[in-house]
């Protein structure tokens, strides 16, 4: 039976959504020869009843396919607004466009938005996982995360050269508000001296006398810190860090004056805000994998009619896992206790204390 299926990216941008696309076209249309309608930016273009024709050669430079390594997304995105406000004008959309069934590449925010109107509308909707922060319940990768890594590591490598040339403490302020996958994985890989996450209080006390011990004990007079936006000081400098909020400072310029308060500014420290360059770049190998892997999936679960899910990586394959579960449960966070946690620590990186 044809189908005609929609599908769109929305929040954050990140490398691998067009690898999504790709995939669910090719498949789409050579499997099962049902069109694919990309809906450009998201709910906005549900609402303005936008599409765009999709095939898999539709995008073919002299046979060149550019999805499978180009950043970004082809579709545009959007993470702004008041998606809801528009709700009716945006259901009666999906049964204008004639649309069979919907793919929704998102974050949890993005997807709880759109599972919410597929809820009112009754469409039917297949979610895939996607976010540098890696924060999604129930999926041990989303689109993006790998990329972003990547990209963090290389910038820690070529400031970690720099560092040792000046004997300077190198602050690398990394993505993440709420939770730290981000700057914990990149910080291991990186070999990063400190990591400091959201979910794991540090006090500045406890920082210091770990740079301290570097340049006492072990002689080193350099140091690579790694700190997630959203990273939370212990009560004791809860006042001191509101102060700086306030002030509009981000996190990695208030580690680098408190670092230089306490050491009487004997050290001498350098902010790096990654910001956006974490989101852009071409798609890791894993990541492209990861995104394929998912945009043939969702296909093939329309095919099999099992709708409001959302694809999960989970021990080495592919499951899927109802939409609203996901939802109870985002965002996923680092757990104090996790093994990667106690990989860091064994490896003499300060993440963190409860003093």
């Amino acid at each position: 039976m044809h189908k005609r299926i929609g599908i769109l990216t929305s929040g954050g941008d990140c490398p691998g959504l067009n690898c999504v696309i790709r995939a669910a076209v090719s498949h789409a249309n050579l499997t099962y020869n049902w069109e694919v309608v990309g809906i450009p930016y998201a709910t906005q273009g549900l609402l303005e009843r936008q599409t765009v024709p999709l095939s898999m050669h539709g995008w073919d430079l002299r046979g060149i396919d550019p999805l499978l390594n180009m950043g970004g997304t082809v579709l545009g995105s959007v993470n702004k607004g008041d998606t809801l406000a528009h709700a009716d004008d945006i259901l009666a959309s999906y049964e204008a466009l004639g649309l069979d069934a919907l793919i929704a590449v998102g974050g949890d925010g993005s997807l709880k938005i759109i599972h919410q109107l597929a809820t009112l509308g009754n469409w039917k909707l297949v979610g895939i996982p996607k976010t540098i922060d890696n924060d999604v319940a129930f999926t041990e990768r989303s689109i993006g995360f790998d990329t972003a890594i990547n990209t963090i590591v290389d910038a820690i490598n070529r400031l970690t050269f720099t560092a040792a040339s000046h004997d300077r403490v190198m602050i690398v302020e990394v993505m993440g508000r709420t939770a730290g996958h981000l700057a914990l994985h990149s910080g291991i890989a990186g070999g990063a001296d400190v990591i400091l996450i959201p979910e794991l209080p540090y006090t500045i006390k406890g920082l210091c006398e770990h740079l301290s011990q570097l340049r006492e004990r072990w002689r080193r007079k350099f140091a690579i810190i790694v700190v997630a936006e959203g990273a939370s000081p212990c009560s004791e400098d809860v006042d001191n860090a509101a102060s700086c909020s306030t002030a509009k400072c981000g996190r990695g310029q208030y580690i680098a004056e408190q670092i230089a308060n306490c050491s009487n500014n004997q050290l001498d420290t350098r902010v790096s805000v990654l910001g956006h360059i974490q989101r852009g770049g071409i798609p890791s190998a894993l990541d492209r994998l990861t995104a394929t892997v998912f945009g043939k999936t969702a296909v093939d679960l329309i095919a099999q009619e099992k709708y409001d899910q959302m694809l999960s990586w989970q021990n080495g394959q592919v499951v899927h896992v109802p939409i609203h579960n996901v939802l109870d449960q985002s965002p996923s966070l680092v757990d104090p206790h996790s093994y990667l946690i106690a990989t860091a620590q064994s490896l003499g990186i300060y993440v963190g204390d409860r003093k």
